[in-house]
């Protein structure tokens, strides 16, 4: 029997009970699925009540067959290598163990000894060439992030469970994701905004406010059946609009035509014009008239409305993101930043960065492009302060701020608002709920905490407090800005950013996202 993931009525709530996943139905063979969705309607979490991670509030998942999940790193220890991550540690000790003469019989039966050249070989799937006992701190996030695909692989699952696998990877890491997804025979769950990849899926779900529903064929499929359906859509709800006015309409003309013909009729029988016998006939047949006019029109109203009910309940309302952003006052020409002969690395004696210079004035559009482990992150984590360099210096000269790809600038434990009078503790409450109300934090959503916000979720918060206040930074450092984002607001952040008149220094493999905000110049680290 092959393997299978079937999901019933599935519900997921949060602990204070926001619904995030309602009445969710699928069924899943060994195909290639791919989650799509907008930022927050629960794409993880899906993955997670897949793989058992989180027990569904209402429903069933039932998985018939092995589950391989992607683990997300956000911090690792000195100690750690990439057998740890790929949870090859105690199978390779083992083989070290018997190699020196160590190991017992009953140990030696135990031992994997293709475990090497398995390990090996899902290391090459995902283009990295690094060994099982290298230290996970000398990789860099994208590597590390490929040494967590190929543990997924290892483990020859029958389920793939991938987290936007191609978050932090170079074009060659990119690249490889997509090929290893093309010869993947089993199954796979995968989310993601990456389009390159979605085009190898064989069917994709998207999560809305209205629940799943299921497309086949790829992303380009999925488009052209989304564009055709929600025209459909569309015309129903412009259709029922017009017929329940239209009904409306009808139905106040003929209360006003009975009005008029009774209030002729009570002229008359005021004038004595009509026997009183007559005025009381006409009187009754009018209430009649009148009550069974009432009636029809109120059943053909509610219809309408019923209808106009059943085409509003299939169109998803969705508040779009605005980005307006203040003026930062920066001139042209103006000194923003000098980096000179900058020389650092993470590993004694083996520099990342060597000897790098360069500089910005004015409101310049700057990238920061290279393969993983040439330094993008560390280069602006030492422009941020938050790293002392071996040699140079990295001089900032104006106001700038820094969004690491976890938005450490905000307090994870304080709620977005709370979040936002820190950072602009100028600005009334009104115009604190304005600014977010903007970036789609409005009402309850701005009381949220930043812990419970989802990838998405956490870079728009962290746009709203920065860039939502009366002056901001002339100068904004953006590592990876768009990869936890939806397509939309990808979309909005560019059109913010283009509207931004301060200087950028961007790291990004996004060439769509670079072109659409207008950088004017590129720096390229070759690494190792």
């Amino acid at each position: 029997m092959s393997a299978s993931i079937s999901l019933a009525n599935l519900s997921w709530s949060t602990p204070d009970g926001r619904p995030v996943l309602s009445d969710v139905s699928l069924s899943i063979q060994q195909e290639r699925v791919g989650i799509v969705g907008r930022n927050g309607v629960g794409k993880s979490t899906l993955l997670k009540l897949v793989s058992g991670e989180l027990a569904p509030t209402r429903g069933r998942v039932i998985v018939d067959g092995t589950i391989g999940t992607l683990r997300q790193i956000t911090q690792v220890s000195p100690q750690e290598s990439v057998a740890d991550l790929m949870g090859a540690a105690a199978g390779l000790a083992l083989l070290r163990k018997a190699e020196a003469g160590l190991a017992s019989i009953e140990e030696l039966s135990e031992a994997d000894w293709m475990l090497e050249a398995r390990a090996a070989e899902a290391l090459a799937q995902v283009g990295l060439d690094v060994a099982l006992d290298a230290p996970l701190v000398r990789l860099s996030g994208g590597q590390r992030t490929r040494a967590a695909l190929a543990g997924a692989l290892f483990r020859r699952p029958d389920f793939l469970l991938l987290d936007e696998p191609t978050n932090d990877l170079d074009r060659d890491g990119r690249r490889a994701v997509r090929e290893l997804i093309e010869g993947w025979r089993a199954g796979a769950l995968v989310v993601s905004h990456d389009r390159e990849l979605l085009e190898t899926m064989d069917a994709i779900v998207e999560l809305t406010s209205l629940g799943a529903a299921r497309f086949g064929g790829n992303w380009s499929a999925y488009r052209a059946r989304k564009t055709i359906e929600q025209e459909a859509v569309e015309r129903d709800l412009a259709s029922a609009e017009r017929r329940a006015a239209e009904v409306a309409r009808k139905a106040q003309q003929a209360v006003e035509r009975q009005q008029r013909r009774d209030a002729v009729g009570n002229r008359k029988g005021a004038r004595g014009d009509l026997p009183r016998i007559l005025v009381g006939a006409r009187r009754d047949r009018a209430e009649k008239t009148g009550g069974e006019g009432a009636q029809l029109a109120q059943r053909l109203r509610a219809e309408a409305e019923q209808s106009l009910a059943e085409a509003k309940s299939r169109v998803e309302r969705v508040s779009t993101m605005t980005v307006q952003l203040a003026s930062t006052g920066l001139a042209a020409g103006q000194r923003v930043l000098d980096v000179e002969a900058l020389r650092f690395g993470h590993v004694p004696g083996e520099p990342v960065l060597d000897g790098l210079s360069f500089g910005i004035a004015g409101p310049e559009r700057v990238a920061i492009r290279g393969p993983n482990g040439s330094g993008k992150s560390t280069l602006l984590g030492l422009i941020a302060g938050q790293l002392v360099p071996w040699e140079g210096r990295a001089a900032v000269h104006v106001r700038f701020a820094y969004f690491d790809q976890r938005v450490s600038i905000l307090d994870a434990r304080a709620t977005v608002a709370e979040n936002f009078r820190r950072l602009n503790p100028a600005m009334t409450d009104n115009d604190c709920r304005a600014a977010l109300a903007r970036f789609q934090f409005r009402a309850e959503a701005a009381d949220r905490r930043v812990e419970t916000l989802s990838g998405g979720q956490l870079l728009r918060a962290g746009l709203a407090c920065v860039l939502g206040g009366p002056t901001p930074p002339p100068l904004l450092l953006l590592d990876e800005p768009t990869n936890h984002l939806d397509l939309d607001s990808i979309a909005a952040v560019e059109a913010g950013l283009r509207a931004f008149d301060g200087a950028l220094l961007v790291v990004s493999h996004d060439d769509a996202f670079l072109e659409a905000i207008d950088v004017t110049r590129r720096i390229d680290l070759l690494g190792s």
